[in-house]
């Protein structure tokens, strides 16, 4: 009696490492996924940093621009505080280039700002935090990728819904003028 008793607990032992390993592989790609958003954050809050020491310089020399250099303000103060889904941090942070973008249209109407160098160190070190952001995103984006495949591909599936797992979200900017055809002219 007892070799037949071996054979169903030594199956039931498999399943169950076979179970476990594939709860660990999930846990495992979460906590990457996790890590990289966090990553993104502080990039984020680098970002927001930067801004308020550019919009004073750009102050300086802009002061009649009151408007867009408010727009920036208000951008960022509404990126920094959202604390919502990937999602809705895009959507922040869309808004928050736009005002960006806008500064900078306000900048090439004033020369000596372009020639300042604290101006042009802040636009630096913007420029690369952007960078940053983009490749920590990357980052994120893939690790959300990886997280997703796992939790919707059998037999990983079954596990990830038995212990409540849900799939993460892109990371994704909403950029109009990334998607806009470029205009060639030969002429």
């Amino acid at each position: 009696m007892l070799p037949g008793l071996l054979i169903p607990l030594g199956i039931l032992l498999l399943l169950l490492i076979w179970v476990i390993g594939i709860y660990n592989g999930l846990i495992r790609l979460r906590n990457h996924m996790q890590e990289a958003w966090a990553q993104i954050e502080t990039e984020l809050k680098r970002r927001y940093n930067l801004i308020p020491n550019l919009v004073e310089t750009v102050k300086g020399y802009a002061s009649h621009e009151k408007q867009t250099l408010q727009n920036v303000t208000e951008a960022r103060t509404r990126a920094m505080g959202s604390t919502g889904s990937p999602k809705q941090q895009a959507a922040d942070e869309d808004m928050l280039v736009g005002a960006l973008k806008s500064l900078f249209a306000v900048v090439e109407a004033y020369p000596d700002l372009k020639a300042n160098q604290n101006f042009i160190q802040l636009q630096q070190e913007l420029t690369n935090t952007e960078d940053r952001i983009q490749a920590s995103r990357r980052l994120y984006n893939a690790n959300v990728r990886e997280f997703n495949t796992r939790c919707q591909v059998f037999p990983s599936n079954i596990i990830a819904g038995m212990f409540g797992f849900k799939e993460g979200e892109f990371f994704e900017v909403e950029d109009a003028a990334a998607r806009e055809v470029p205009k060639v002219s030969f002429s």
